[in-house]
């Protein structure tokens, strides 16, 4: 019984040890940005940040085993998005 329960223990240690694997950064402020959006926020930033730095904001996350935070800051703009890709369309011919 006790070999049953220490089994179960290390078990539940390394499963939570699992839960905290390191999470790229990128990711995690795609989710972040993501979530936002789906909420029609549209001025704000999001800053990736060593977890010591001091930074202006709302931490919303930390990533990469907890070396990093994620920074959620309302802006007066709304953040920048990626241009569409032009390139992938044929040119129309008359």
């Amino acid at each position: 019984m006790k070999t049953l329960l220490a089994t179960a223990g290390l078990l539940f240690v390394s499963m939570c040890a699992f839960a905290q694997v390191a999470k790229p950064c990128e990711d995690l402020k795609a989710d972040v940005a993501k979530k936002l959006e789906e909420k029609n926020v549209t001025s704000y930033s999001l800053e990736i940040v060593a977890k010591d730095k001091d930074a202006e904001g709302k931490v919303v996350g930390t990533c990469e085993g907890g070396s990093k935070k994620i920074v959620y800051r309302r802006t007066s703009t709304p953040p920048a998005t990626p241009a569409p890709e032009a390139s992938k369309q044929e040119p129309r011919t008359h």
